[in-house]
């Protein structure tokens, strides 16, 4: 169980900081929630502490693990699917499974692809959102600036 103040990922939202653990009775159950508050735009999330652990909620990685992500993506082979549909679904998996690394192969991949052939609009989104979870995550591991963590995984995508 995670206390107020750790810093956790939700695989689908990024990483923050637990700001409470709440009660909150929701369709007639009482269950107890983690308030977890997102630095990146002050969004608050609540989770249910009972399983989280199913969610995917695990706390962020160390400072080292960061470094070793962002170094691993100029040379990362990333294989996409040339239908849409399936290589949506793929990526959706990635980001679903809460591991750093896959959420930047789903970075590297669509950044190549929109490169190459621009991107739908449900896949920028998800470009978006997937940049934006790792980020969050780094940022926090690292006490870093979002712009100094952006512009290194620019830097590493070029």
């Amino acid at each position: 169980m995670f206390q107020v103040g750790d810093k956790i990922v939700h695989p689908m939202h990024g990483a923050g900081v637990i700001d409470s653990i709440v009660q909150k009775k929701v369709n007639g159950v009482l269950r107890e929630y983690y308030i977890l508050k997102l630095p990146l735009n002050g969004m608050l999330v609540m989770i249910p502490t009972h399983n989280s652990e199913e969610i995917g909620v695990r706390p962020i990685v160390e400072g080292e693990e960061a470094d070793r992500v962002i170094a691993a993506i100029p040379s990362m082979d990333v294989e996409m699917d040339s239908n849409w549909n399936r290589r949506y679904r793929e990526n959706m998996l990635r980001l679903k499974s809460g591991d750093l690394l896959e959420v930047a192969r789903v970075v590297k991949g669509l950044v190549r692809r929109d490169g190459e052939r621009g991107l739908s609009t449900g896949e920028r989104k998800m470009l978006h959102s997937a940049k934006q979870i790792l980020i969050s995550e780094i940022v926090l591991s690292q006490n870093s600036s979002y712009e100094a963590v952006e512009a290194r995984i620019d830097s590493a995508l070029a």
